[in-house]
């Protein structure tokens, strides 16, 4: 029998998540509160598949079976027989808050119930359900089709089994997990990267080095694939600042702090590639 996966969220992240699944065999439910979100959704799956077509990564079969895999729907009760819930959805713990709660009353009682947060403790999260111990973080990485690596994260009171089930859906899509036995804000990925970001934003903003000089220094200099202000202008600059701001607000730790010249960026709407001017032109 088919394994049945509930995404929250079709936004970049949600999306992705649901094309991973599906292509490995995952019946999945893809919910979102609109019918145009979820059909921008739908149509950057299909995109990203005939991507992977055009390059022999799929063949045209497998991509049409795949997207036969996935159905979308607006109504939160049509996700309560899944096995596995990813929430995807904004960066704001009362939004989460919300859906949790909705949730552990809705799915049944051995369903795993995951967040794909980057930066919120987990164990605020469960707090808002009467099953905490069934509520786990699984970070996945953007672009979801492409990145390999998947952050599992406990929260205070997440089982072992809990996390299994969730190693256990998240490297069946293709991905390698790293566990995160404690929820600090920011975890581990995302705390690391926050803090280089928040840096060297500041030595750009302050006209140490240019923004290029920056990143060549950490790809020449520590092997990165990517620098940080150019992992700011793919991630989004926006969702970095708010992260930075989740994790600040948590810690009070100043080298969380986001300087004004990100701030800036924000407010001015050059927010990365999606916006065509972040660090960069694009």
């Amino acid at each position: 029998m088919a394994r049945k996966l509930a995404v929250i969220g079709a936004g970049l992240m949600g999306s992705g998540i649901a094309q991973v699944s599906a292509r490995a065999g995952w019946d999945v439910v893809l919910r979102d509160v609109t019918d145009a979100a979820l059909t921008r959704g739908t149509d950057g799956i299909r995109s990203s598949y005939d991507r992977f077509v055009a390059k022999g990564g799929m063949t045209e079969d497998e991509a049409a079976a795949a997207l036969d895999r996935i159905t979308t729907t607006t109504d939160l009760e049509a996700v309560a027989d899944a096995d596995v819930v990813v929430e995807a959805v904004f960066e704001k713990l009362e939004v989460k808050h919300e859906i949790f709660r909705a949730l552990d009353k809705l799915v049944k009682d051995e369903a795993v119930l995951a967040s794909n947060t980057s930066a919120i403790p987990i164990t605020k999260i469960a707090a808002a359900t009467e099953s905490p111990e069934r509520v786990v973080g699984t970070h996945f990485f953007s672009p979801v089709p492409m990145m390999r690596l998947c952050e599992l994260v406990r929260g205070y009171k997440t089982t072992d089994e809990t996390l299994a089930a969730a190693r256990e859906f998240a490297e069946s899509t293709g991905k390698t997990c790293v566990v995160v036995n404690r929820d600090v804000a920011g975890f581990v990925t995302t705390r690391l990267i926050s803090a280089l970001v928040v840096e060297a934003a500041k030595l750009h903003e302050s006209g140490v080095a240019t923004a290029g000089d920056i990143d060549l220094a950490c790809k020449l200099g520590f092997g990165h694939a990517m620098g940080p202000l150019a992992t700011a202008d793919l991630t989004g600059v926006d969702i970095l600042l708010h992260a930075t701001g989740n994790i600040y607000a948590e810690t009070q730790d100043e080298k969380f702090a986001p300087p004004e010249s990100m701030r800036r960026m924000v407010d001015a709407g050059d927010i990365g590639r999606k916006s065509g001017q972040g660090f960069y032109r694009h």
